[in-house]
């Protein structure tokens, strides 16, 4: 017997569920489950966290989240490569997949917002306020790593790359920080 909380969500679903998906707000959403992760599957849920462009996420103690130290993705000279600073998740894309909430680790995206995040609403270089920062959508296409298979499923990873869905950017969007700032739960997100 399946467990629809425990189970992974099915294809069928996630495809019935594509029009709520791409119904969400085109603008002014709000900062939601910020998360700071200080190392590999390591989730903290402080109320606020602060953005700068030379360091990174910040906690609201200084602590630098793993961009700084170990990125994903570098710079031809190994530095960390701004265009990944930020990640942030469309929420009802996290409602679809995150079913077993107590066993399964949260997607670890810096915040989530209810946004539309498709290409046609945030092109690259689409500026957006966030709290006090200010973000730069990146063109950093965010495919859903091997971990996001696992804990939510493979038809959650090839919904996201599935034929015509990458300008959808299910997975959501990737962000280089522009202006340093500070952003807490609640606080505004909207394009500038």
């Amino acid at each position: 017997m399946t467990d629809p909380a425990t189970d992974p969500v099915t294809r069928e679903a996630l495809d019935a569920a594509l029009p709520h998906v791409l119904a969400a707000p085109k603008d002014a959403a709000r900062i939601e489950r910020i998360c700071f992760r200080p190392a590999y599957n390591q989730r903290r849920f402080p109320d606020s966290l602060r953005l700068t462009p030379e360091r990174g996420v910040l906690s609201p103690e200084g602590e630098t989240e793993r961009w700084l130290a170990a990125p994903w993705m570098t710079l031809a000279d190994g530095s960390p490569d701004p265009r990944i600073q930020v990640s942030i998740l469309p929420r009802r894309v996290m409602d679809l997949v995150w079913r077993d909430r107590e066993g399964t680790p949260h997607p670890g995206d810096t915040f989530i917002a209810d946004l539309d995040m498709s290409e046609a609403n945030l092109p690259e270089g689409t500026l957006l306020q966030a709290g006090s920062a200010v973000l730069r959508v990146s063109s950093v296409f965010n495919d859903g790593c091997v971990k996001w298979k696992v804990r939510y499923g493979q038809a959650a990873k090839d919904w996201i790359v599935a034929p015509g869905h990458p300008a959808l950017r299910l997975r959501g969007v990737l962000c280089e920080i522009v202006t340093e700032g500070e952003i807490r739960n609640g606080d505004p997100l909207r394009k500038l």
